[in-house]
């Protein structure tokens, strides 16, 4: 959820665009088993936007985290069947809402509401190739400060989002091969991103070395690109490739990786 409001925020953009990381990726083990992931903030407004059903469909993940889905979106994304046979839906005010699209089974553990007021999380349980695995989809607060300030609102509200993950994380069971995947509102160095980082939670693009961002707005001063939106993983998974997908209509870029396990 971004408004048009951010164009002041151009005047600083420079100094927010997500540094390089130190490349940690491993190559693939050939014919050992993968896991692919997407994570996606779809964009309430656009609702069942073709085109970003479309990137969906082509991005060839098992399992698909989406945000800002809406009673509109699931109409659509229900098309996907024969792809996602299990769909599961949070409906919630706004931009709230949360979907998982699936190739393969899953549970719902837990629906977290947010102790700040903002959006929801949910944990699921994955029975993937590579084992049982716990997802944390999260979408945080907006950079946006309690008096309606995108600009004031990006310097000022990491605390809050810190303040989320720490209460969401807590649902987390402890060594258990996890992910954290969602629209995080911050960059790499961002106060939740180094939360999960201290708690040994790495992000995959920044281990891939990717400078790419997941989000762009335009304005009347330029366009503002921005890496909003991670894939957060435990140690017992090995991330072997990540990228930044350009498709679809979303102010969102869907983010993709794919992982095998430490046990190589």
């Amino acid at each position: 959820m971004k408004s048009r409001a951010l164009s002041g925020l151009c005047l600083c953009v420079a100094m927010l665009t997500a540094a390089c990381g130190e490349r940690r990726l491993v190559p693939a083990t050939p014919g050992a088993p993968e896991l692919v992931v997407l994570t996606y903030n779809v964009n309430f407004g656009l609702d069942g936007d073709p085109a970003t059903v479309a990137a969906i469909r082509r991005s060839g993940a098992d399992v698909v985290f989406l945000q800002e889905t809406t009673p509109g979106w699931e109409r659509e994304l229900r098309a996907l069947r024969a792809i996602y046979p299990r769909q599961a839906y949070r409906h919630d005010r706004g931009a709230g809402g949360l979907a998982v699209l699936s190739k393969l089974p899953f549970r719902q553990l837990e629906y977290l509401p947010s102790p700040a007021g903002w959006f929801a999380a949910w944990r699921v349980l994955v029975a993937t190739p590579l084992g049982a695995l716990q997802v944390l989809q999260v979408h945080l607060r907006p950079p946006v400060s309690d008096r309606g300030s995108w600009v004031s609102g990006y310097f000022t509200t990491g605390s809050f989002r810190r303040g989320e993950i720490d209460h969401f994380a807590r649902s987390l069971r402890p060594g258990m091969p996890t992910l954290v995947v969602g629209d995080f509102n911050e960059g790499d160095g961002g106060k939740a991103v180094r939360y999960l980082a201290e708690r040994g939670l790495r992000s995959v693009l920044a281990d891939a070395g990717s400078a790419d961002t997941t989000w762009r707005w335009q304005t009347s001063l330029g366009q503002i690109s921005l890496r909003l939106d991670h894939i957060c993983y435990s140690r017992e998974l090995v991330p072997v490739r990540a990228q930044v997908l350009r498709d679809g209509r979303s102010d969102h870029l869907p983010v993709l990786a794919v992982f095998q396990t430490t046990t190589r």
